[in-house]
């Protein structure tokens, strides 16, 4: 499956890069752009469901992006842009649930049902992203840009901790079991290798040329599907990443 999408991927920015001079301007005309850039953003459902209360803790943690594009110009406003970009998205969280539907580990025996208390989440995750984006010049300094991506996931994390609560085991009006705020009177939970490969989703943003070759940008990129498959039915909602990032380009062609 991975392999089929990278065919297609590649074919469709070998299709646009050696498409006939009068359609989509000449390799002469390529620019290259090499870039790096900080992210801030988080994996959520949209929209926060009932069943989380409030979001009581939110932590940075280090998300970078480098990467190089390349744009080809078919025409002095429109262009197509593609590239590779290494990237990761993390975040830090912790949230007041009630009646929120978990599967999670205490001791040794493994359960699930409708928890009330306390969750702490981390999620990491390390990629390679290709965009395709359409790009309009507006001026000689400032360049939009629109468009699809995909992401191929090289390392990914979904861990936490269930406190100071309880668990409704199995339902509603099931078995009660405690969740203490110590260490041993918590829960965990891992769903580390339930998480997608490959995610798709679309991004938008500005390059805005400062000096000569030198600029900086600003980019949002939205997840359209979620971290997780939509077979996977542990966690309640579907997750989507959404991140903003800023960053610096540096024109080398």
């Amino acid at each position: 499956m991975k392999r089929n999408i990278a065919y297609t991927i590649i074919f469709i920015v070998a299709s646009l890069f050696i498409s006939s001079p009068a359609e989509a301007g000449t390799l002469d005309s390529l620019q290259l752009k090499a870039r790096m850039g900080y992210s801030i953003g988080g994996t959520t459902p949209i929209p926060l469901p009932e069943t989380i209360r409030s979001i009581d803790s939110y932590s940075l943690t280090p998300s970078f992006m480098v990467g190089l594009d390349a744009i080809l110009p078919l025409n002095r406003q429109w262009g197509i842009m593609t590239g590779l970009r290494l990237e990761n998205k993390g975040m830090k969280a912790t949230v007041t649930t009630k009646a929120y539907f978990m599967e999670v580990v205490k001791g040794d025996q493994k359960m699930s049902g409708l928890f009330t208390g306390r969750v702490e989440q981390e999620v990491k995750q390390w990629m390679l992203t290709v965009p395709v984006q359409a790009t309009f010049t507006l001026s000689h300094r400032v360049m939009l840009k629109g468009g699809p991506y995909v992401s191929f996931l090289l390392s990914k994390g979904f861990s936490g901790i269930a406190s100071d609560g309880y668990l409704r085991k199995d339902s509603p009006t099931g078995p009660k079991i405690l969740m203490g705020n110590r260490e041993g009177e918590w829960a965990t939970y891992d769903f580390d290798n339930d998480m997608r490969g490959v995610q798709f989703g679309v991004g938008i943003g500005v390059d805005w040329r400062v000096y000569k070759c030198l600029g900086v940008s600003a980019d949002l990129n939205w997840g359209l599907t979620g971290i997780f498959p939509g077979d996977f039915k542990t966690v309640e909602q579907t997750l989507y990443p959404v991140y903003g990032t800023i960053g610096v380009f540096y024109r080398l062609k």
